[in-house]
C-alpha cells in the first residue's frame, strides 16, 4: 500500500492538511531541538524523509542523520529529495524495520517518528527499539495524529476524517488500495494522549509529556531516556 501511494505521498499530505503538516514538523524540531555536541539523529518510519530533512535544516547541516523506513519506494523518493537539497552527505536513508532496527544501542541524541508509529504492528516493540538506540539523556519524539477532545471540533473532525478525507485522497490517487480508508481507521484505533504516554514510560522513557497542536488534530509526545 505504501509503495503504491509513494509517488503522490508528499503532495497528498500537504494538500489534505492544507500544509499544516509542515507546521507540525517545524514545531517538533523546535520543541526537541538538536544539540551540536550530542552526535547523530534518527528518524524512523521516515517515509520520504520530511522530518529527517527538517532536522537537517535545524542542525545547520552539522550533524549526521539516519532516516529509516521499510518501504523501498518511499526511501527512493526521500533520497532524491535529499539530493535536491544538497544533504546526501549528511542524511543517510536506510531500509529498516522499526521493530528490529539494524542499529547499535545508545547511539542517537534524538530518535523521532512522525505519523508512523501507528503503522508499526507491535507498538511496544517499536517504542522499545527507539529507546534502545537513543543515547542516555537523549530524547524520543513521537508526532502522531490524534482526535480532538472538545466539541465542536471533535465532531467536525471525526466527520471530515471518516467521510471527506478518504474520498478526496482516493480521487486524487485513483487507486484501488483504499489507502485513505486506512488512515482514519488507523488513527481511531491507535493509542492517544495518556494511553500512549504510559506505553512510552513502559518502554523505559522518563519525563514523558504530550503537546496537542491545532486543536488536538496532531500531538507531539516527548520522553527522555534516563541516565543510568
Amino acid at each position: 500500500m505504501f509503495g503504491e501511494i509513494a509517488p503522490r505521498y508528499d503532495f497528498l499530505n500537504h494538500a489534505l492538511s492544507m500544509n499544516v503538516d509542515r507546521y507540525w514538523r517545524w514545531r517538533t524540531v523546535r520543541r526537541v531541538p538538536p544539540l551540536d555536541d550530542r552526535g547523530p539523529l534518527l528518524d524512523v518510519c521516515t517515509g520520504t524523509g520530511d522530518l529527517a530533512l527538517a532536522y537537517d535544516r535545524a542542525a545547520g547541516g552539522k550533524l549526521p542523520i539516519v532516516a529509516a523506513d521499510f518501504c523501498h519506494e518511499m526511501l527512493t523518493l526521500g533520497r532524491a529529495k535529499s539530493e535536491r537539497r544538497g544533504s546526501t552527505e549528511r542524511v543517510a536513508f536506510i531500509e529498516g524495520d522499526a521493530e528490529q532496527l539494524p542499529l547499535a544501542d545508545d547511539q542517537f541524541q534524538i530518535v523521532s517518528v512522525a505519523f508512523g508509529l501507528r503503522n508499526v504492528a507491535d507498538t511496544d516493540r517499536g517504542l522499545a527499539e527507539m529507546t534502545r538506540v537513543c543515547q542516555p539523556g537523549g530524547k524520543v519524539a513521537v508526532l502522531e495524529f490524534t482526535t480532538p477532545r472538545r466539541n465542536p471540533m471533535k465532531a467536525f473532525y471525526s466527520w471530515y476524517f471518516r467521510n471527506v478525507l478518504p474520498r478526496i485522497g482516493q480521487w486524487l490517487m485513483k487507486n484501488n488500495s483504499a489507502a485513505y480508508e486506512y488512515l482514519p481507521e488507523s488513527v481511531g484505533g491507535f493509542l492517544q494522549y495518556e494511553a500512549l504516554t504510559e506505553r512510552m514510560e513502559a518502554a523505559g522513557l522518563a519525563k514523558v509529556q504530550f503537546y496537542p497542536m491545532t486543536f488536538g488534530i496532531a500531538t507531539l509526545y516527548v520522553g527522555e531516556k534516563p541516565i543510568s
